[in-house]
């Protein structure tokens, strides 16, 4: 039987369907929507209890496989996912059932590594049998930026120009991104991360910048959210205990794209009893899931979480479209989505600085454990989750927290709380003795469009 085809829609409605490459290629949608598939394929129980004797770039393989389809070939996808794969994902048992994903142990020692190298594969490929060329325009709040200098660095059909605000990414996490050069142009700008994304979105809607072919590989990009549904997949493969066990996630999030792709793996028939949105104090979806009405915080919040700094999550409006409703790329809700819904699916908790503090110093001394504030504040969502459910059944149900960088990315934060020096990733040695090369910009759209037509010329 032939498999249908999957289509992707704009979640503003009024932009034409495309393929799965034209999406990658794209970004965003005409309307200023983001991309969404009409369907999904479904993982049978068969297949996913063969996942446990597989690699994850297998399972990769299997799930992208059945998305994409015949866009590219079969061998090649494999020989990409291999490529694109080739480390490890730490599951860390702390107490019980309760679970520590690490996904930082990629080249640039966080879990946008996941998407970001995946997703630069995809392009190349289908941009070199076109022979086209784009210009990558992303926005960063922190290691969206790095794993993507990282993973397009060198790429012939590809240029890259990132924003991140000036005062709110770490040192490390600047340097992976400002040590490279070639085809990678780095953008400080003095603003917060909401401003370098609407700054982006306002590019690619630009008649002006008509000429110059640009897409994204934040997670306005649906090729950034695709890969990232497989660590769920591989991770229930390998703790589960029955393919019809169902398992509880807590996701550190902030522009959602991290979130959005564990609801696509739920939709794709992942057991997934509930996803725990851990927020720091920017805390506007936990209040839009508790009133039912979305309120921006404008400017976001500043805390140590830095990712998570976000005061209007792009990724909502998928979220939203996910569960029937409508949002608009400014936040409006056009159509209400079930909230009861949402509510069945999602439980919501906003993590402040001191609650964040006090984790990290809690976990490093009962536990051992060492995490940043990105995981602390996820490893916190699991605990206040646990602690209103003691009743759950079964009697130790199976919590898995995502860690979504390595401590040694956030030493300033770590040495403050636990008077200690987290050990080095790997990725990150000599980082700091290298030269950087960015330039430093106000927060003007009119500057950065004079910046890509310079840049183009």
């Amino acid at each position: 039987m032939k498999r249908k085809t999957i289509k992707y829609y704009s979640t503003n409605l009024n932009s034409p369907e495309v393929s799965f490459s034209e999406a990658l290629l794209k970004g965003l949608a005409p309307d200023g929507g983001l991309y969404l598939p009409d369907s999904l394929p479904i993982i049978s129980t068969r297949e996913l209890g063969s996942y446990p004797c597989k690699e994850y770039s297998e399972i990769a393989y299997n799930i992208l496989n059945k998305i994409i389809g015949n866009e590219i070939d079969k061998e090649e996808l494999s020989k990409l996912c291999a490529d694109a794969y080739n480390f490890e994902i730490p599951l860390e048992k702390i107490y019980d059932r309760k679970y520590i994903m690490r996904l930082d142990q990629g080249p640039t020692a966080s879990f946008k590594d996941f998407a970001a190298r995946m997703m630069s594969r995809l392009m190349q490929h289908f941009l070199s049998h076109k022979n086209q060329h784009v210009t990558i325009l992303t926005a960063t709040s922190g290691d969206t930026g790095s794993a993507v200098a990282n993973a397009f660095y060198g790429l012939n059909n590809i240029k890259v120009v990132i924003l991140f605000p000036a005062e709110e990414v770490t040192l490390m996490q600047r340097k992976q991104m400002t040590t490279l050069q070639d085809n990678i142009s780095v953008l400080a700008i003095n603003g917060k991360f909401d401003d370098c994304q609407r700054m982006v979105k306002m590019a690619f809607l630009d008649p002006a910048l008509s000429d110059i072919s640009l897409t994204s590989a934040n997670s306005i990009n649906i090729g950034r959210l695709l890969p990232q549904s497989v660590y769920y997949f591989y991770a229930y493969a390998k703790l589960a205990t029955t393919t019809d066990e169902k398992v509880i996630f807590s996701v550190p999030s902030g522009n959602f794209g991290n979130l959005m792709g564990g609801l696509i793996a739920k939709k794709m028939g992942l057991p997934v009893k509930k996803f725990v949105i851990s927020t720091n104090e920017n805390d506007e979806v936990p209040e839009f899931l508790h009133t039912g009405k979305y309120k921006l915080i404008t400017p976001s919040k500043n805390c140590i979480s830095s990712a998570m700094n976000v005061g209007h999550p792009s990724n909502l409006a998928r979220i939203v479209a996910f569960y029937g409703g409508v949002m608009d790329e400014s936040g409006n809700v056009i159509k209400s989505p079930d909230l009861n819904q949402m509510r069945e699916d999602l439980f919501a908790v906003s993590v402040n600085e001191e609650e964040t503090k006090r984790t990290i110093d809690e976990a490093y001394r009962k536990y051992d454990l060492l995490l940043e504030p990105h995981g602390a504040v996820a490893w916190k969502g699991t605990k206040e989750y646990s602690s209103r459910n003691k009743n759950i059944r079964p009697a130790k149900p199976l919590y898995i927290s995502l860690e979504t960088a390595h401590p040694s990315k956030f030493p300033d934060a770590l040495r403050q709380i636990l008077k200690i020096e987290p050990p080095l990733a790997p990725s990150l040695l000599n980082l700091e003795n290298k030269p950087e090369h960015f330039h430093s910009m106000e927060n003007s759209y009119s500057l950065l469009k004079e910046f890509l037509i310079k840049y183009h010329k």
